[in-house]
């Protein structure tokens, strides 16, 4: 069965009847990436300058917004703050997209970085953990999130080519396969890693295992090569969404895209039971993100 589900909008602020909504929370709670081919994000006629890789430093893989602060870009200031508000207005339309189809998530969403990668997919020199055209979850050394749900909506703005992902097999059948190769943490490695500010706040034993995951899963170049997977190929003018710490995904080929990742907590979601945390919980016998 296809992970991607099409869903047939074409506005930002879609309004859907509730068993439409509920169909959709449902395909995404499971590991599906749902795919509007006909929700498109518009540039102006001046944006469409910003379709070039010479935006970028070249020191960052991409360009990104957190508040007003712009990071990654090279411009004038009149430059930068047109990159900005393009930028800023994807971001708007990203959350509009995220509480008009899934209402119960509108009063938790917590926008987080908002990216725009003008450079190729692939490429670039670095090392086997930061290659993303490998298959992987989303999980972060610095940032943990003691069981906090990454949603991602994505666009891709190429006017001609585009974004090709590759998309793994569910998310319970990859932590079976690597599981039983994580220890547990050593005592006191998390508070030792937060008091030397390594990361933002100390990691839970969901935070560990998730970073096991992913850098088990991309180390292993015959579970890259034989694991169940698809192409996935997302046409100029195509947006969709996956929680991206569920989704096993890869990037194939492709450049300009924008990407809006958003925070939910557990709490919020229609089934709790489909997160990362409840099934590696149930994997593992033990709670894995005690209430902070």
């Amino acid at each position: 069965m296809s992970a991607l589900v099409t869903l047939d909008l074409t506005d930002w602020r879609p309004k859907l009847p509730a068993s439409a909504q509920h169909a959709a929370a449902q395909a995404l709670e499971d590991g599906s990436v749902l795919v509007l081919p006909h929700v498109n994000f518009a540039l102006s006629a001046d944006e469409l300058r910003f379709l070039s890789p010479n935006w970028s430093n070249g020191r960052s893989k991409n360009i990104s917004l957190e508040g007003a602060a712009l990071k990654g870009a090279l411009g004038s200031a009149t430059d930068l703050a047109a990159l900005a508000a393009m930028i800023g207005r994807f971001a708007a339309d990203a959350a509009d997209l995220v509480t008009a189809l899934f209402p119960r998530y509108a009063p938790y969403v917590k926008r987080a970085r908002t990216s725009y990668r003008p450079q190729p997919a692939v490429g670039r020199d670095m090392s086997w953990r930061k290659d993303d055209s490998r298959l992987h979850i989303d999980a972060f050394p610095s940032r943990p999130n003691r069981g906090e749900r990454i949603l991602r909506v994505f666009s891709n703005i190429n006017r001609s080519e585009d974004r090709v992902w590759r998309v793994g097999e569910p998310f319970e059948a990859m932590a079976k396969t690597f599981l039983p190769y994580l220890k547990r943490p050593l005592p006191g490695a998390a508070l030792f890693l937060a008091s030397v500010r390594a990361t933002k706040g100390m990691r839970s034993e969901y935070d560990y295992l998730m970073l096991g995951l992913h850098d088990r899963a991309k180390a292993d170049l015959a579970y890259q090569h034989d694991c169940v997977q698809e192409i996935a190929h997302f046409a100029p003018g195509t947006t969709w969404l996956c929680f991206s710490d569920q989704v096993m995904h890869a990037a194939v080929s492709g450049q300009y895209m924008l990407e809006q990742t958003i925070h939910l907590p557990v709490s919020a979601l229609y089934d709790a039971k489909r997160s990362p945390l409840a099934t590696l919980e149930r994997l593992t016998g033990r709670t894995l993100a005690p209430a902070s």
